[in-house]
């Protein structure tokens, strides 16, 4: 049964120690943070039986947009925010992760990613986040033809309302699209245009482009200023990875291309690459989409996230060990340590003690995906199972 404790022990866990190693030892919890770990067999204080379980930093998901299910689960057929975002809470701490980045994405598009969307989740969000199991920040998915919206969002910055700032350029893929006379289904319907609208929109901010640099450049100062990490997203050559590592953007997540992915791992910058990447043995862009697990296998990705499948995150570091690219405690840095790190969070992704108590409970024995026993976050027990 689920209790709030301000101390208790985590006792006779498999736990993952920061030298990658496991080491069966005990943990006590005190007000939200690791307080000790070593042999607590004297201790009075309850204790969560972790015998045969491993003891693990909780997943911090830097990139997660599977909310916007929970918000429009069918095209133009929306829920309210409060309702969608206490679902979301649900099934992100029953995964085990432990700390969220909602990838929400701010466009020049109306629609689910317009501005009246956008400001009504950042308000939701804020107004309801400590009621949250879990630990939710606001990663701001930026699309650069946005250019309206600049000085909005150098005040959010200011104020320290952003979490993580990333750089997104959809509108090169969908003027190829329209070249080729592909499908637009997919990004019409969730703008409330037709298509005819649409292709008129993107026209308009094609003959905008040389305004589109200037605008990055301006962002990337304040957020340098407001010390909130950024990312460039779906990078495709090495010129455009050159240039955001170069205006203090030190994170390529989802690198298209080979020659991107490449010159990101040159630049000795954060790789971020999708879990459901891993489990399904490839991307869901088929034969065009990069394998994330081949260029872990060659040193080029060190952090997974949810993408947009939550439950991926957690059961990748094991599908990478079944692959044999690499043991697990490496693997699960990816999800943890590794992405906490780059998103300045030096307060969490590791058990060590006087860092928050973000932790999670897995069985590892059974066959092929991992069983969560409990979710902890901030030394509250917010998720358990029949296991514990």
């Amino acid at each position: 049964m689920l209790q709030k404790r301000d101390s208790f022990i985590i006792k006779g866990g498999s736990v993952l120690m920061p030298d990658a190693t496991f080491m069966e030892t005990d943990l006590k919890i005190s007000n939200g943070f690791i307080d000790t770990i070593g042999d607590l067999s004297a201790s009075k204080l309850q204790n969560i039986n972790a015998s045969g379980l491993m003891v693990l930093p909780g997943a911090v998901d830097l990139h997660g947009d599977a909310f916007e299910r929970q918000i429009m689960p069918r095209p133009g057929v929306s829920f309210p925010l409060d309702m969608a975002l206490f679902e979301t809470d649900r099934q992100l701490v029953s995964n085990g992760i432990t700390t969220a980045f909602h990838g929400i994405t701010y466009s020049w598009e109306p629609g689910l990613r317009g501005r009246d969307i956008t400001i009504e989740l950042i308000e939701c969000l804020e107004r309801l986040r400590s009621n949250f199991f879990c630990s939710t920040k606001f990663h701001l998915r930026f699309e650069t033809y946005n250019l309206e919206a600049v000085e909005e969002i150098e005040s959010w910055l200011d104020t320290k309302r952003i979490d993580f700032l990333a750089f997104n350029d959809h509108l090169p893929s969908i003027l190829r699209k329209i070249k080729t006379g592909q499908s637009l289904a997919r990004f019409v319907e969730r703008t409330g245009l037709n298509e005819k609208q649409f292709m008129e929109l993107t026209k308009k901010l094609k003959d905008r482009k040389c305004e589109v640099k200037p605008v990055i450049e301006r962002l990337s100062r304040t957020a340098l200023d407001s010390r909130v990490p950024m990312a460039s997203h779906d990078d495709e050559t090495s010129e455009q990875r050159q240039f955001f590592d170069k205006i203090g953007c030190k994170i390529a997540e989802f690198p298209e291309t080979k020659e991107a992915i490449n010159e990101a791992g040159r630049l000795q910058n954060n790789i971020v690459l999708g879990a459901p990447n891993i489990i399904r043995g490839g991307s869901h862009m088929g034969a065009s989409g990069l394998s994330a697990a081949d260029n872990i296998g060659q040193g080029l990705g060190n952090i997974l996230c949810s993408d947009y499948y939550y439950p991926s995150l957690i059961n990748a570091p094991a599908e990478l060990v079944r692959k044999q690219i690499m043991d697990f405690p490496s693997a699960w840095n990816m999800i943890s340590k590794n992405a906490a790190s780059a998103a300045n969070l030096f307060d969490r992704g590791e058990i060590v003690e006087g860092k928050r108590a973000d932790l999670v409970l897995l069985d590892a024995t059974v066959p092929r995906y991992s069983q969560l026993a409990a979710t902890i976050v901030a030394g509250d027990v917010v998720y358990q199972s029949r296991y514990v």
